[in-house]
């Protein structure tokens, strides 16, 4: 865990063999040596005490030695213009700042969670949602068996928030004790590695788990509590001087490597591209594709390498046909084609007179509503059961696209499917909206903080709308939009599951049968759509049975993360890349 080097704990300034110089204060602890060379391997990396070297050459020779694949951080500089002078190609000072939390003047215990509860590392599986939670916020992660071996540990700490109803893990937080590590002679403590699932519905997650953390660090009289965040996360910043923890002059350096490199060139050039298009360019840069940026607003960009050029508008590319597009255009045809492939479709009839859709509701007992042209759930409406209300949802599709189709509800999980060059990539479970009371804030309010948190997690994609379908499925559960929700109570605002009017996406790739997976392979095969976004209606993600939905010709492949739907796009369009990066 920690590497430690014995030796004097008295430093005197002198000249060091490599031309750097020593620090002056007494390394010493209330009588007690402070460890020497103090460097704690946290598994995304190694926390690098540089007040505890006692040779800036030394210092500098450790930083360099980071492993591939790993962020290590060398922090509390004393001159981190000395350091950088010894390295000026290979290390920068990161841009983050350093706050910290006296925990004297800390109460513990006041933020309470609410929906989940939080509580240390107890199984291997919560080691493996700790990696699942880092690598979903593009964190680097530590390998669950590290993460494992280090639940005695006296120097690392791990705790996890865990949803009360499901017991899925929503969040998490690494701790790290400094006078276990080295000795601290200023008794402190760091917090490292929070991340919060971007699908989960409780708020407050990320604020309880630093409240708990500091608590535990308070307990074992620990005099702070230390983090590091990005100079422009503003929000975060807000939320932490709102908890008590106030800026110091603290410096950091880190290595050039490609996992820091968007560090030290300085900031990404506003191109105003969305989360789609971004995912696709960031994936096209790093392995030297040439990006040409065509119209931002729309989603248009050109990639080129060597002789190959192909223009995209997101995940949608010259390869896919007019024929292709068109099939998917048209929900009605594209439900003609895949039928005839052997899919399985539910019943499906064009909105006519009211006559006409009243009767086709009696047959089916249940109906959806939507617009035979359209996308990001505009204009449908799910579950209807009512003439009254099937009339009012298709009025609202005729506002989407004059041609409105009536289909045979059909119960089950919403299923999301990647397909790329025909190969299943990822594949996700979507659910409604929904909102958790606090026996405080009425369902217009909680709506509002969720819709703004989910705006937040996806850069302002996902939004549930306040609208008639909001209001008529808050009024199916018994209640108003204006009404007081009692704690704990979890009320569905949407039937739809569209990331776009606030549903969420739960990665189910590794859990998907067989059958679906041949059967979304047919259909992209059948559409003829070399990059399509699959959609049905399934019991569970690892079940036989399905209903075919739809097809979208330009899926979000930035909905799937940690998943490689960008990769394996680039691999796609420029296969020679992907050869370079196997070598690699």
């Amino acid at each position: 865990m920690t590497q430690r080097k014995p030796g004097n704990h008295r430093i005197e300034r002198r000249s060091s063999p490599s031309g750097g110089t020593q620090v002056t204060e007494p390394l010493q602890h209330r009588g007690e040596p402070v460890e020497e060379d103090a460097v704690v391997d946290c598994g995304w990396g190694r926390l690098i005490f540089a007040h505890t070297f006692a040779d800036i050459g030394r210092l500098v020779k450790t930083v360099r030695a980071e492993r591939k694949g790993r962020r290590d951080l060398a922090l509390y500089l004393r001159d981190p213009h000395v350091v950088l002078a010894q390295a000026p190609q290979e290390l920068f000072l990161d841009p983050s700042h350093t706050f910290r939390l006296w925990l004297s003047n800390y109460l513990p215990g006041r933020i309470q969670p609410n929906g989940f509860d939080i509580r240390r590392l107890q199984t291997e599986t919560d080691a493996e949602d700790i990696q699942r939670l880092l690598l979903s916020r593009n964190m680097v992660a530590p390998e669950p068996d590290f993460i494992w071996d280090q639940r005695r540990s006296r120097e690392l700490t791990w705790f996890i928030a865990v949803d009360s109803d499901t017991d899925r893990a929503i969040g998490t937080v690494q701790g790290v004790d400094h006078k276990r590590a080295f000795n601290d002679p200023e008794n402190g403590s760091s917090m490292w590695c929070l991340a919060v699932d971007p699908q989960a519905r409780q708020p407050g997650i990320g604020r309880c788990l630093v409240a708990r953390i500091a608590d535990h660090y308070a307990a074992r009289g620990r005099a702070f509590m230390d983090l590091s965040v990005m100079h422009d996360n503003d929000a975060v910043i807000r939320l932490y001087e709102k908890m008590g923890f106030v800026r110091i002059p603290a410096f950091s350096v880190k290595t050039k490597s490609a996992i820091n490199e968007p560090l030290f060139t300085g900031p990404r050039p506003d191109t105003g591209l969305n989360p789609y298009a971004r995912i696709i360019i960031d994936e096209a840069r790093r392995r030297g594709v040439g990006v040409d940026i065509l119209d931002a607003e729309h989603g248009y960009f050109q990639l080129s390498l060597g002789g190959r050029s192909i223009i995209c508008r997101e995940s949608l590319t010259e390869l896919t046909t007019a024929i292709a597009l068109s099939r998917c255009d048209n929900k009605r045809v594209t439900y003609r084609v895949v039928e005839q492939a052997g899919i399985t479709v539910p019943r499906q009839q064009p909105a006519g007179e009211p006559d006409e859709n009243h009767a086709f509701l009696r047959d089916c007992g249940r109906l959806v509503v939507k617009p035979a042209r359209g996308e990001q759930g505009n204009g449908v409406s799910v579950n209807l059961s009512t003439p009254g209300e099937l009339d009012a949802a298709v009025e609202s599709a005729r506002q989407a696209c004059d041609e409105v189709l009536l289909e045979e509800y059909r119960k089950g999980r919403d299923l999301r499917v990647i397909v790329i060059d025909y190969r299943v990539v990822a594949a996700a479970i979507r659910l409604p909206p929904n909102v958790t009371g606090n026996g405080q804030l009425t369902i217009r309010e909680l709506i509002d903080k969720q819709s703004r948190r989910r705006a937040a997690a996806t850069d302002g994609e996902s939004r549930i709308p306040q609208d008639a379908e909001t209001e008529r499925c808050v009024a199916n559960a018994g209640y108003a939009l204006d009404d007081v929700l009692e704690d704990g109570a979890v009320v569905d605002v949407r039937e739809t599951a569209n990331l776009h009017t606030g549903g969420t996406l739960h990665d189910v790739t590794d859990e998907l049968s067989p059958t679906l997976r041949d059967v979304s392979i047919r259909c992209a095969k059948s559409l003829d759509m070399p990059v399509v976004g699959l959609d049905f209606i399934v019991p569970a993600a690892g079940s036989e049975d399905y209903v075919f939905i739809e097809a979208n010709e330009r899926p979000g492949l930035a909905n799937h993360e940690p998943q490689p739907t960008a990769e394996r796009f680039l691999d796609f369009l420029f296969p020679q890349t992907a050869v370079k990066l196997a070598e690699e």
